[in-house]
């Protein structure tokens, strides 16, 4: 049937009539657009035939639509069909009628993009790809045809590039000569031929093409016109290639620099494509262009000022503050030449200064010195498109200190930020100029500049708001003003609000307050919603606290609350703006409410009925949390039953957000208005609530048992509200406390909830403590408890002993010990749990009282079953800490003369250690002689364990005595033994705490002799030494900043694979290869990790990335996981390193998605192939990310690899929306 339709419809495409052969092809193209569409071989020809006759139709609508059907044709008919239709179409091309070139041409590039598959590809490359060439090189061939054949081979070779590696050298050879060419379109198409071809060119080719242009470089070209094609072509060529380029670097750039120098002064466009050039550059080769940046810098400087028609006589800085400049400024920028084409100069400049600072972090400080004063200098440029580059170079300035000095806390002179800190008076001088402009562009970039300056160095601007303003109070308040100058301006309005001290902006409020409420009445509604925005933050300028009469805020109360109470009110507005306004007046009635008298009982209402709207439900029940918890403790007694009936039922809502912020607004509105609230209410509460305690969602079970503890603890709650807390509340807590996953916040407020039950009517403490305990014991529902849950039983269990009292507290000591007596090695989990008990009572109470306690439980050391033996160490070490000068002594005697017991006893030291260290308590000084000479006696331990624990003890005990341990530790990294010296190298590690400490200052000066063990011969000291780093990385960064020139080589060193720490195991039937470096890699490539979030501007990317990470991309599972999160980092943070080494980093990658285990792998196996996979993917999505990944074929080709195969598209996707 589809045959016989097809005959019909081919008859009627051949007729006269031009309407019947347009509605024919069009039904031509329906039918090859069906799923189903086949046809056999004679049709197949004559189809073929017809639709490109059809090409030289003289209507050229009906032309048009044969062109659309060769794209489904090509994938429907067989090969050698596709290749007659290139063939004749080629023909057509170069020797066909002038008027049918053009479409001849489009169709020729339809079939070579539609190609089904890359052997078809192949077979019609293979056919045109000689024709095409002879169509460039033959003599006397028109322009036209000429251009029309780069143009094809252009669209070829970048996407087939790598299938016609035959035919290279060939068409370099053909391509060449045309940049040569007297017509500029050859030339320029030309040039795209040659980057199409340079991505898939091997690398002996490339050498050749590149020494090609710079001969043609070189040498001086007879036109000004063909130079400054080469130099395209030579910007062409390392975008084409990145990295790939570096090696030929050497010869571009001296030439380049030269010919911006020397060009004569009306070759603009020479200067302009070389800094194009160099920016190309910049970005991707940085590892191979470090030792030009000196160069190009000051040749940017030069450049950005470049104006030879045009002197300016208002070089003079004048501070004058009034707006009678306008007219000075208009007649400036009158000055017009439309022949002038300097400005291209100053725009390439510019943004070669900004690949400068993107690409060179380590640059910072001398960018601040030298290019920093240059920039803002150059606000004043009269191009309003080159002022806005110079405006977004001096973003990326911003930015990138940003980015370097994240974390930092302590700024030296030399620091980006002191320097930037420096430069603030100017900037605001110039960018006030700007604000002054009429034109709205200016003003927009202005206030991007300040809003990015905010957001650097958030309280920069103190001094400087009085002059701000009246630019802020022009940009709302002009006629002129689109709202994009007005979001702008509003969006910098409240950073700046929110990032400074109230008391600076007391003067001006009444200026800045004005255009800002009018903002709120704006049509549009994004003004509006950042207008409320704004009002919120002026809100608490105004009245920074309820106490303080400082300012006189009272005339800003009813015209701020109108303005927002006419957006509350209005229903048929955006989500956006309704969200802003409840938002806004939450903060107006907190703040404002005691001058609201009248006004409350309009606008509360207007509030609770918000709550009833699912769309606005959620931000009216954080504005009712700011509400309650004002100072003012307002009367709400007109909408308090409403608000908690709605409350209450919002926790049975599925929207987990609306039911964590219902928590929240309950707890405060029963904190402060639980005598409103009568007893039933609560009861209703309390059931719901108790649903919401489990694991599977530790943060609401930690908010809905806070909400129960405030419930217990407000003295007006009947007794009824106790009841149902231990009916409802109580079975749930007991079945959280045995889950394993307990921990942080959910665990403390489980703890202060067994407090409050204790205190609450009707609950006994002996059946509380009964049922905490048995919830230790094995069921057949559940099976055995956890060992974290037996931790937090044994914690929850110390809460309530220790708020039922001393008496109660000491009974419960005593049935413990008994327990412990009763020498039952059967009942393991019964031991263990109280050991662990005492502990933690042990550790908040002095239980000196109790006679031989520790004896007690240091007899439990001799349990045969692992984990007893451990809680005893914590148990008598938390014992310890209740009373030391009773028991250290005692442990310190038992290590000196047990051996058999040392490792456990050095755990209990640890936990006294440890506990003091972070209390602040105070050794005396002999037990700090004594316990220090017993560790360094055991550093030498050829246990790993006890050594491990003699370092943490070490670390601990140095922030407590610092000035004695710094020393001791420094001495012993000499000493002659490994485990010694890495035993001294971890014990630094342990005391290098986030946490502000006095070991800092004696430790700054002596880490280098630490860290410097990452040269030691020995794997073990080395790894302790990165280890090290890595964790003064995180948390105190500014400790190894001057180090790192000398570290990082080190480290990078220690991520290689190295031959002599392979070695091959003999099994018997089986040889076994161990890999004794693999945990130094890994905790290299970590380290690394570290080191980017906090000392960014030392570490060089680009010299990393290649050869290490790529190595370690190829390297075991443990060592690739590490090394996908630093490249995800890497394409984050400095994404031209990355862009310029794309190409090679995309084996190793495809290798790892592609991997799969053998058949008789075991499913532990599987599963991290699988997240192996994942974590390969995350890498991937994060290049994706980076803008100009697609000029890199490889990428490209992965891209489409994973979007083919389904598993991994769907993987792909699923992390996408991660």
């Amino acid at each position: 049937m589809a045959s016989l339709t097809l005959t019909g419809i081919l008859e009627k495409m051949t007729g006269k009539d031009k309407d019947y052969r347009y509605m024919a092809t069009s039904d031509l193209l329906n039918e090859l657009n069906k799923e189903g569409f086949k046809v056999d071989v004679d049709l197949e020809a004559k189809l073929s035939n017809i639709v490109i006759q059809q090409l030289d139709d003289a209507a050229g609508d009906v032309s048009g639509l044969a062109v659309k059907c060769l794209a489904p044709l090509v994938k429907k008919i067989r090969e050698q069909q596709v290749l007659e239709m290139a063939n004749k179409l080629c023909d057509k091309l170069l020797n066909g009628k002038e008027q049918n070139r053009d479409i001849a041409s489009i169709a020729l590039k339809t079939i070579v993009s539609e190609v089904p598959t890359s052997s078809v590809a192949q077979s019609v490359l293979v056919s045109i790809s000689p024709k095409l060439i002879r169509g460039i090189t033959a003599q006397g061939v028109s322009t036209e045809i000429k251009c029309e054949c780069l143009d094809i081979l252009c669209d070829v070779l970048h996407k087939y590039g790598n299938l016609m590696t035959s035919d290279h050298e060939v068409l370099l050879g053909a391509f060449f000569p045309q940049l040569n060419a007297n017509q500029a379109s050859v030339r320029k198409k030309a040039v795209s031929c040659i980057a199409s071809l340079a991505s898939s060119l091997s690398d002996e080719l490339l050498a050749k093409a590149t020494f090609e242009v710079v001969l043609l470089l070189k040498s001086p070209a007879a036109k000004s016109e063909i130079t400054r094609t080469n130099i395209q072509m030579i910007g062409a060529l390392s975008r084409a290639v990145g990295y790939r380029f570096g090696p030929h670097l050497g010869d571009a750039v001296p030439i380049l620099i030269n010919y911006c120098n020397n060009a004569s002064e009306n070759d603009e466009e020479l200067r302009e494509y070389s800094l194009q050039a160099l920016e190309s550059f910049l970005l991707r080769c940085p590892r191979d262009i470090s030792s030009y940046c000196d160069q190009i810098l000051h040749l940017t400087l030069e450049f950005l000022s470049h104006d030879p028609n045009f002197t300016d006589n208002m070089e003079e800085d004048t501070d004058d503050e009034s707006y009678a400049e306008e007219e000075d400024d208009e007649s400036a920028d009158e000055y017009t030449d439309d022949e002038d084409v300097s400005w291209k100069v100053r725009r390439a400049a510019a943004k070669c200064l900004a690949a400068l600072i993107v690409s060179r972090p380590e640059m910072l400080s001398r960018l601040y010195e030298e290019a920093c004063p240059k920039l803002i200098d150059r606000f004043k440029e009269r191009e309003e498109n080159v002022k806005m580059d110079i405006f977004n170079t001096f973003i990326e300035l911003l930015r990138q200190t940003g980015n370097v000095t994240r974390g930092q806390t302590d700024f030296d002179e030399s620091s980006p930020r002191y320097l930037l800190k420096q430069e603030v008076p100017k900037i605001v001088r110039s960018v006030n100029k700007q604000l002054r402009e009429k034109s709205i562009k200016t003003k927009v970039g202005a206030f991007s500049v300040l809003k990015e300056l905010v957001i650097v160095l958030p309280d920069c601007l103190a001094d400087h708001i009085g002059s701000l303003t009246p630019g802020i109070e022009k940009a709302l308040c002009d006629k002129s003003s689109t709202s994009n100058l007005k979001i702008e301006a509003l969006v910098f309005t409240r950073l700046v609000l929110a990032s400074h001290a109230p008391s600076v902006f007391h003067p001006y409020i009444k200026a800045i307050s004005a255009p800002i409420i009018s903002a709120v009445g704006e049509r549009y509604y994004k003004v509006t919603a950042e207008a409320l925005r704004v009002c919120g933050e002026l809100v608490r300028v105004v009245r920074p606290n309820i106490q303080s009469y400082g300012f006189d805020f009272k005339p800003y109360v009813h015209p701020i609350y109108t303005a927002i109470m006419s957006r509350l009110t209005n229903q048929d507005q955006d989500q956006e703006v309704k969200e802003c306004a409840i938002s806004c007046m939450g903060l107006v009635v907190s703040t404002f409410g005691d001058h609201l008298g009248k006004e409350l009982p309009a606008c509360l209402p207007v509030l609770v009925d918000r709550m009833g709207n699912e769309i606005t439900r959620l931000t009216a029940v954080k504005a009712f949390a700011v509400i309650a918890a004002s100072p003012l403790h307002l009367d709400l007694s007109c909408v308090l039953e409403h608000v908690i009936s709605e409350l209450t039922a919002f926790l049975r809502k599925a929207n987990r957000a609306l039911r964590q912020a219902t928590l929240g607004t309950l707890n405060t509105l029963i904190f402060g208005y639980g005598d409103k609230i009568g007893s039933a209410a609560y009861e209703v509460i309390v059931i719901e609530l108790s649903t919401l305690i489990s694991d599977s969602d530790l943060h609401m079970a930690a908010l809905a048992l806070d909400l129960c503890c405030t419930l217990m603890a407000d003295k007006r709650a009947g007794p009824n509200v106790g009841l149902t807390v231990r009916n409802k509340v109580l079975p749930q807590a007991l079945t959280l406390i045995r889950s394993s996953l307990l921990q942080g916040q959910a665990l403390l407020a489980l703890q202060n909830f067994f407090g409050a039950l204790v205190y609450s009517a009707n609950t006994s403490f002996d059946a509380l403590l009964d049922s905490l305990l048995s919830t230790a014991k094995t069921s057949a529902q559940t099976g055995a408890v956890a060992k974290q849950a037996l931790f937090s039983i044994a914690q929850c269990v110390a809460v309530l002993c220790l708020a039922a009292g001393d008496k109660k507290c000491s009974s419960t000591v005593n049935m413990l010990t008994d327990i412990l007596k009763a020498d039952s090695s059967t009942n393991s989990a019964k031991q263990h749990l109280s050991l662990l008990c005492l502990g933690e009572i042990g550790r908040r109470k002095d239980l000196s009282s109790h006679d031989h306690i520790e004896n007690i439980v240091i007899e439990s050391f001799q349990s045969p079953f692992e984990e007893i033996k451990s809680a005893a160490s914590y148990a008598l070490g938390n014992i310890a800490v209740g009373n030391l000068p009773k028991y250290l002594p005692f442990i310190l005697d038992k290590i000196d003369n047990q051996q058999k017991k040392q490792y456990l006893l050095l755990h209990s030291l640890k936990e006294v250690i440890v506990r003091q260290s972070v209390d602040k308590a105070e050794f005396d000084d002999s037990s700090v002689e004594k316990i220090t000479n017993l560790l360094f006696n055991h550093c030498e331990s050829d246990e790993e364990g006890v050594r491990n624990v003699v370092a943490e003890c070490l670390g601990n005990i140095a922030l407590i005595e610092p000035r004695k341990l710094v020393p001791a530790l420094k001495e012993r990294t000499s000493n002659p033994a490994a485990f010694t010296r890495a035993t001294v190298v971890i014990a630094v590690k342990y005391s290098i705490v986030e946490r502000q400490e006095k070991i800092d200052e004696i430790l700054y000066p002596e880490i280098s002799s630490f860290l410097m063990l990452i040269k030691d011969h020995d794997r073990h000291v080395r790894r302790a030494a990165v280890l090290a780093l890595s964790t003064a990385a995180h948390n105190k960064p500014n400790l190894i900043k001057g180090l790192l020139p000398e570290l990082l080589p080190l480290l990078y060193d220690q991520t290689v694979i190295k031959k002599e720490l392979i070695r091959t195991v003999d099994l018997g039937p089986f040889k076994h290869t161990v890999d004794d470096g693999l945990e130094l890699r890994k905790a290299a490539f970590e380290c690394v990790d570290t080191l980017l979030d906090s000392c960014l501007d030392q570490v060089h990317p680009s010299s990393f990335i290649v050869p290490y990470l790529l190595s370690g991309l190829d390297d075991h599972y443990d060592v690739k996981m590490p090394c996908h999160l630093i490249l995800s980092k890497l394409a984050d943070k400095c994404p031209s390193a990355v862009l310029a080494v794309l190409d090679s980093l995309m084996d190793p990658l495809q290798k790892t998605i592609n991997f799969r285990p053998k058949q008789d792998a075991v499913k532990q196996e599987v599963d991290r192939n699988e997240d192996m996979i994942r974590s390969a993917l995350r890498a991937i999505a994060s290049l994706n990310r980076i803008s100009g990944g697609d000029c890199s074929h490889k990428f490209k080709n992965l891209m489409n690899e994973i979007s083919k195969s389904q598993t991994l598209s769907e993987k792909y996707s699923s992390i996408r929306n991660e």
